[in-house]
């Protein structure tokens, strides 16, 4: 791995301590000029001193924020939004901000309200746990998983460069993407699996949980996941969420149309054609099939 150009040189704020804020700190320590923190949990920054994440904290954005020359911003959507409409009277130079929010479309909108000295870029980790907090925070969380970068108008190349670094550092794969592109995939890929595990959990019969196995625990495990963060996505992703609901739906339908008639040739049909499409999914990311 050739040395990391940009980011060798620069004070990196990271504003959200959270599990994405803390991973990333843990991931890019020795790689930065220094790694500064911010988050409104005071124990979170006591925590990310002692154990090395951040060189200095504050829950105050704005006694960090002029010290950086990159801005990471690790929050729920909705926050992001509201922060990048803070940063220009909180930091009174020129910094590359760089966001690692689940949706785009709304937060690059913000981006490009950002007065002309700042540089904007877009980036979005396909990665995490169930678990959130510092307590969970991983340096290897980001190995070999992907990460949308996703520029503006107004990116330039020392932004790329930097988003580049930032996920060559952290061993993830780099996925240049617009927007709107973005938002349609992950509506499918992350959002609804998170809704259909919240239905499939509202649907089990209380008295059937003597029964609950294996196949249960995997398929619901993501309505463990922290239903503040996942409001904001699905708000700010509200129409493909719906696009991708109502595809399912159509699919639910189907299959139960195959059932209901008793017809098995159809039902078998599907099956292995539902069985076909997975395995070729996970075959298109290099996983198992």
């Amino acid at each position: 791995m050739s040395e990391p150009e940009f980011l060798s040189q620069s004070s990196v704020a990271i504003v959200g301590l959270g599990l994405m804020g803390g991973s990333l700190a843990k991931a890019l320590a020795g790689k930065c000029r220094a790694i500064l923190g911010v988050d409104p949990d005071a124990q979170a920054g006591e925590l990310a001193l002692r154990e090395g994440m951040v060189t200095r904290f504050s829950t105050q954005p704005a006694e960090i924020l002029p010290l950086a020359d990159v801005i990471v911003l690790a929050a729920p959507v909705r926050k992001i939004i509201d922060l990048i409409a803070m940063i220009p009277d909180m930091h009174p130079g020129k910094a590359v901000v760089f966001d690692l929010g689940s949706t785009k479309q709304e937060i690059c909108e913000a981006f490009e309200r950002l007065p002309e000295r700042f540089e904007a870029l877009g980036g979005h980790p396909m990665c995490g746990k169930t678990e959130s907090g510092l307590n969970h925070a991983d340096a290897a969380l980001f190995v070999g998983a992907a990460f949308a970068l996703i520029p503006l108008s107004r990116t330039t190349e020392r932004a790329r460069r930097l988003g580049e670094e930032i996920v060559q550092v952290v061993g993830a794969r780099a996925l240049w993407l617009d927007a709107a592109l973005h938002d349609r995939w992950v509506a499918s890929s992350s959002h609804i699996p998170y809704l259909l595990a919240i239905a499939l959990a509202l649907a089990t019969p209380p008295d059937a949980a003597p029964l609950i196995g294996p196949g249960f625990r995997s398929t619901t495990r993501v309505a463990a996941s922290s239903v503040v963060m996942m409001q904001d996505i699905l708000m700010t992703n509200q129409a493909f969420v719906l696009e991708a609901v109502e595809r399912v739906r159509n699919s639910l339908q189907v299959l139960e149309d195959a059932l209901a008639a008793g017809n098995e040739e159809r039902l078998a049909g599907l099956l292995s054609l539902g069985k076909e499409r997975h395995q070729r999914l996970l075959q298109a990311i290099g996983g198992d099939g």
